[in-house]
Formats: structure tokens, sequence, C-alpha cells
């Protein structure tokens, strides 16, 4: 391992919407941006505060959902208020003096975030009831803006932020490459896309796409400085929703989009790989996506989607899913017909490592070089180690690499210079226990070595 970090954006850089020093506030400021999606941010740095600060998602009818900080008891909650009726969903006191705070919401779960100085730490959590408020539903969203201000008397607002949750962690990074494998490279720059932890369960995390400058390895001692470019969400079955761990694809002038269910992952409904093809700058800019279910050829469940067309047909690697009481997972292959323009037209399955039980991640590379042969790459949690198959799913034996904690995706990159590395992540979680699983992602950076002659 040469270069480890840790990816944490409240509010993302580059896509902040609101930045006010409005100061002295009596009453609720409502400014005019409404996310486009469930995953959003309100931060207030406070001043001397005689009243209650409130933050986060108002209607013009009053209807909010909110996160509250009482100067006087030094509670912390999330409110809710829906036509005549107000709930408190959580509330607990800090001690210590909160200088910031933010109102994240992640899908249907708020999050109230408060800074005493140390840095970001989760004060309270916890669900909204869908039947009195559904944010997934984008009329219901779009009756809401953010919002600021205070309750019974002054609060001294410094400054305040909005705009869209960045990423408590990222996994699941994916090359964004050309249809015949090759990195897809715009102005020196690659691109990863990766899955934004959120505050939450997979069904709080969203996709990203993020740049990086190769030559940056070498400046940085092997971390990689990942900007992140786009955000995309997933609008299906009249939901807005954060689908992730998928890949995305330049064939011509048009972008292949393959991406996993999560979004709304319940496991008696399970996950599956959906698509849609578009000409839209993918790259750049915040995009709903509006996908379809790929019919890949199992009985099964299927996630973690990658696709390369090799030598005139498309591969397709993914997961397939067994069920999720408990979870069990492995590796399998698909290949379409020669000459098929679409990457999700006549799958038939090649073979699958049925054998292994939690196994996933599957990348198709190239680890020997442009020249070497093309393998299946897969993540096996159980034997801690990286498999390697062939494209008839033969096994192969194992890449010589560390393996770290969770069950990190083995990402092999051609650099420019053709250094090869791998990129992936570990199971390291933000505030530890304090926020349910999948909250987990370092990005952990390896380089390939060359065994002496």
């Amino acid at each position: 391992m040469v270069g480890r970090s840790r990816p944490f954006e409240v509010v993302s850089p580059g896509f902040v919407a609101v930045e006010e020093e409005p100061g002295s506030c009596d009453g609720l400021t409502r400014s005019t941006y409404s996310p486009p999606a469930p995953f959003t941010v309100v931060e207030v740095t406070l001043g001397a505060d005689r009243a209650t600060v409130l933050a986060g998602l108002v209607s013009e009818s009053g209807d909010h959902l909110v996160a509250f900080h009482d100067a006087k008891t030094r509670r912390v909650g999330i409110e809710l208020r829906t036509g005549d009726r107000t709930t408190v969903l959580a509330e607990r006191r800090v001690l210590g003096r909160v200088r910031r705070m933010a109102f994240v919401v992640c899908a249907n779960k708020p999050t109230v975030l408060v800074d005493r100085g140390r840095g970001w730490s989760p004060a309270v959590t916890g669900k909204y009831p869908a039947r009195r408020l559904d944010l997934h539903d984008p009329a219901t969203l779009a009756r809401f803006t953010a919002a600021w201000g205070s309750r019974g008397g002054t609060s001294d607002l410094r400054l305040v932020r909005a705009g869209l949750f960045g990423m408590a962690g990222l996994r699941d990074l994916h090359v964004v490459q050309h249809a015949d494998g090759t990195p897809y490279t715009r102005d020196g720059r690659m691109y990863l896309t990766a899955t934004c932890a959120g505050l939450g369960f997979f069904r709080q995390a969203h996709w990203g796409v993020f740049a990086f400058d190769p030559a940056d390895i070498a400046r940085r001692d092997g971390a990689l400085h990942l900007e992140q470019t786009a955000h995309l969400f997933s609008h299906r079955d009249g939901k807005l929703v954060g689908d992730h761990a998928g890949q995305l694809v330049r064939d011509g002038d048009r972008w292949l989009v393959a991406v996993s269910s999560w979004g709304d992952f319940a496991p008696e409904r399970g996950v599956f790989v959906r698509r849609v093809t578009t000409s839209d700058d993918l790259l750049n800019g915040v995009h709903v996506l509006e996908t379809e279910r790929v019919p890949m050829p199992t009985a099964n469940g299927s996630y973690d989607p990658g696709m390369t067309r090799i030598d005139g047909r498309w591969y397709v690697s993914y997961v397939e899913s067994i069920g999720h009481k408990p979870s069990d997972f492995h590796p399998a292959l698909a290949v379409g017909p020669e000459g098929e323009d679409d990457w999700a037209e006549g799958l038939r399955r090649v073979g699958a490592a049925s054998d292994l039980h939690q196994c996933e991640g599957p990348i198709l590379a190239r680890p020997d070089g442009p020249t070497g042969a093309w393998r299946v790459l897969t993540s096996d949690g159980d034997a801690r180690r990286y498999r390697a198959f062939d494209l008839a799913m033969c096994p192969l034996g194992e890449l010589d690499a560390p393996y770290g904690s969770n069950i990190p995706h083995p990402q092999v990159i051609e650099l420019p210079d053709g250094e090869r590395i791998i990129v992936t992540f570990d199971g390291k979680r933000y505030a530890g226990r304090r926020l349910d699983y999948g909250t987990h992602g370092d990005v952990i950076v390896m380089r390939a070595t060359l065994p002496p002659s």
C-alpha cells in the first residue's frame, strides 16, 4: 500500500447552492434552493445564541423537517411538521459549545451533525415517517427549500451553506473507461465512479464521479486526490433514489451506464442491475438518470455490473445475489452476441464461482498490462484475498496484493506512464458504531511492483 485517504465532505465542494452571512436572525428565512434529490445539507455557523437555531427544509405552507439547537437547554434534535402536527423525531443534550450545526438528509434519514471545535460528529439521527413526508417523491421534494433561522428570540448566524451532501467515505470505485477497456481521460485527468457513503445504510448512499490527475500519485507519495465532478441519482418507479455501485463506459458519442438498485434496497426485494444510455455529459454536474432493469442471465439478484467489449463481444461481470438473510453472493460473467452494439442485449451466462459465498466486486481488467490477457478479478471476503478468473470463469489463482477490511474491490488502473495501481477501499466507519453500517470507505492505493529479473 502506498496511499490512504479519507474523503469526507458534508456540503459537497463545487455543489454549494447557498452561501450567506445572515448575521442576526429572528424567524425563518427560506432560500430558493430546492434539492434535486433527497441528499442535501443545510449547515450553519453559530455565534452568540440566545434562542433556538433552526436549519433544514421548509415548505411555503410551513411544513418542515429541520434540525434544532436550543441554546438554553443545550438540546439538539430533529423536528417534523406536517399540517398541524409537529413531532420531535429525536433529540439529546449535547455538552460543550456547538460552533457549527449541519442538518443532513440522506434518502429517508435525517441526521444532525455538530462541531464543538474538533470536527463533525453525529448528535442525533432517525427516520421520518414516509406516510407523513416522502422526500423520495419528486413533487413533494419540490415543495421544500433550504431554510435557516431562529425561534423564541434572536440568534447570530455567522455563515450558512446549503447544497448537496458530499460523502462520509467512498467505496465501490470503478474506473471510467472506453468500450475497449482503456481508461477515459479528459484534459490529462482520469475518472472514477464511486459510492458516496451516506450517514447510514445502503439506501443513504448515492453515486458520484471523481476526477484525478495521475501525476498526483507520485507527488503525493501515493495518496489519491479526488475531485468530485458529478452527482448521479436515479428516478424510477416514481421515486428519486440514490442507486450506486456501477460503471460508466464511453462508446463513441454516448455514455453507457450500468448501476445497482441499492437506492431502495430491502432484503425481501433484493437488488438488480439497471441501465441507461445517454449523450449527456455525465462527468460534470448533477444528473437524475431514468434507468431500466437489465434482464441479467440469472434467476437471482444481481449487482456490481461492469462491461467491456472484448474481441467484438460485450463481456459483463456482475454479482449473483442468492439472498440477504443471510447474505450469500458470488461473482459471475455474461457475454453478448458477436457484433451486438447493445451491451445488455442477448446476454448468456458464461459461468459463476458458485462455491464462494462472500465474494463480490468483480472487475474486468488486464492486471499484466495492456498486452496481457483479460481477467475477472474479484474480492473474496471469506478467504481475505483477491481471486482471478479467465473469461471462461475458470479459477487462475489470486492477486499478490494486500487485503484490508470489508470486501475491497480490486480495481486495477493502467496509468499513462505505464504504471499499474489498484484503487480500492476498506471498512473503516465514520463515527464508529454511532450510525448504521454503511458509512465506511477509506480510499486505498496500491502500486504494482515487478519481480526482480
